[in-house]
């Protein structure tokens, strides 16, 4: 399954350059969507459910998944709510945790890591830091990764 965005993106690459292999995409797309073989809204519904079924993906990962792939912003804001609104964020991160058999952290740096890993799975660090601190990670460690945070990138 893709969204429309990829798919277009696909069949460029597949079609003689200008208008004639324009309208042929077009072409395609239109009967695609006639049949209900492209769907936008099917394709968006299904992939957050699967990554937050399967992968235990944060809704901020999913978002960001979904905008690579395409998909409009508006039903991105509509697919997340419906899919996440009601979901603990804090338990979906426990359950990412055990999955990828990520255990407490016994030093600086692998809270660092953990916490990065987090954050690439798509968690807030406020639910992130709530984990730590169940942990009993010292406060110290966690000022540290503040400052890690608000350090700028480096170009």
């Amino acid at each position: 399954m893709r969204s429309e965005a990829e798919l277009r993106r696909l069949m460029k690459s597949r079609v003689e350059p200008g208008a004639r292999g324009e309208t042929a995409i077009a072409a395609v797309i239109a009967r695609l969507r006639e049949h209900g073989y492209l769907d936008d809204a099917a394709f968006a519904e299904a992939y957050a459910r699967l990554r937050q079924e399967n992968d235990k993906y944060g809704a901020r990962r999913v978002g960001q998944d979904l905008k690579q792939k395409g998909v409009k912003s508006e039903l991105i804001a509509e697919t997340l709510d419906a899919r996440y609104g009601q979901t603990n964020e804090e338990a979906l991160a426990r359950e990412y945790l055990e999955r990828k058999r990520l255990r407490k952290p016994e030093n600086e740096k692998e809270t660092a890591r953990i916490m990065r890993r987090l954050v690439a799975a798509g968690f807030s660090t406020g639910v992130i830091y709530k984990i730590l601190r169940r942990w009993d990670v010292p406060e110290e460690t966690l000022s540290t990764l503040d400052q890690i945070e608000e350090e700028p990138p480096e170009e």
